[in-house]
């Protein structure tokens, strides 16, 4: 448990059997009335921001996250299957939770999962990745001399833009938060 006053941005906490983590906090103090503190919270199942206030002194359920090391294996029917490095356990995680990480997923990446009990609310790829290039445009239908980029498909199926001069084959860097050609490896 944890006072209303005692929140800080980064806490995840339970209310109505949700997960919701702190995102900022404000102790309003008002002319007439009782103070009370003015949160945003994050919902943890679907990153929709909300405002909650809080009285002084309520209490509140504060919950801790396990954050654990998968390591990508294969697409079992809908569901990815994991094995959890620490346990040696197989974990399944529905495509709801992997989102748009889907495109970068190539057997054997290890990922940061956040766990609460046995529920993963959210997984975090590696912020670079070495992917190899299945498929690009032809470079005569691109200009050589120009800026211009062309698309390329990688081995997980993830389609970027890359420099003219990267061929089928090549094995590239690839940043999985923007989604951009970093360097040819």
């Amino acid at each position: 448990m944890v006072l209303s006053q005692q929140l800080t941005p980064g806490m995840t906490l339970s209310l109505r059997k949700k997960l919701f983590r702190v995102d900022s906090v404000i102790k309003v103090t008002a002319d007439k009335g009782q103070p009370f503190i003015k949160t945003t919270l994050r919902d943890l199942t679907n990153e929709k921001p909300t405002e909650k206030n809080f009285k002084l002194g309520e209490e509140l359920v504060e919950v801790t996250l396990d954050e654990r090391v998968l390591e990508y294996l294969y697409l079992e029917g809908k569901n990815y299957l994991f094995l959890d490095i620490r346990k040696l356990e197989q974990v399944f995680v529905s495509p709801e939770v992997i989102g748009e990480s889907a495109n970068f997923l190539k057997e054997g990446i290890e990922l940061n999962a956040t766990f609460y009990g046995d529920t993963i609310f959210a997984l975090e790829l590696p912020q670079f990745l070495e992917l190899m290039v299945a498929k690009t445009e032809p470079a005569s239908e691109v200009n050589a001399l120009s800026n211009a980029l062309k698309k390329a498909v990688l081995e997980t199926g993830a389609t970027i833009e890359v420099p003219p001069f990267i061929e089928t084959g090549d094995v590239i860097k690839v940043d999985t938060r923007s989604k951009e050609y970093i360097q040819r490896v």
